[in-house]
């Protein structure tokens, strides 16, 4: 698969990691299932603190430190769980995420988040966010091909995190 390929190609590229990683996260993530705003968010699950570390949007959705998880169905079902979180319609992501506004501003009326579990933890979760009723079950499906490539995405960060470089 093309998209693949440039994924790795972009994992093994030695200059400016883990973004470069990141962005060819983004693309494959677009190639596959389709993002109008892309994003990566470590989870600690000791803490149940969120730290978003990459946004193709960063203007609107900047790369911050650390906040609290509130506590929702979402919760349960992505950091409890495990399962995929899919919202097609504004006021279902409205009654998860506080800042539906922001993301109806940008075109988005629909989410899904797909938790990259790694040995049994939850590394961080790969979200995507397109127009109203955009995340089909076919395209739902298609985003269990990015939980390998965002593990690898959430380890390479972890690295650097660890060496300092980061």
């Amino acid at each position: 698969m093309p998209a693949m390929r440039e994924f790795s190609k972009a994992l093994a590229a030695a200059d400016d990691q883990p973004e470069t990683a990141f962005r060819g996260m983004a693309e494959l993530t677009d190639r596959l299932v389709g993002v109008r705003l892309f994003t990566l968010m470590t989870f600690d699950p000791q803490t149940r603190g969120a730290r978003r570390i990459y946004s193709n949007r960063p203007n609107a959705y900047p790369v911050f430190g650390t906040k609290p998880v509130n506590d929702t169905h979402w919760t349960a079902c992505v950091l409890d769980r495990h399962e995929t979180f899919v919202a097609n319609t504004i006021e279902a992501v409205a009654e998860v995420f506080y800042d539906y506004e922001l993301i109806r501003s940008l075109g988005c009326e629909s989410v899904i988040n797909v938790p990259v579990i790694v040995a049994g933890e939850i590394l961080g979760t790969v979200n995507c966010l397109h127009e109203a009723g955009y995340y089909t079950p076919e395209r739902v499906a298609a985003s269990e091909d990015l939980k390998l490539p965002g593990a690898a995405c959430f380890l390479l960060h972890a690295a650097k995190t660890a060496q300092g470089e980061h």
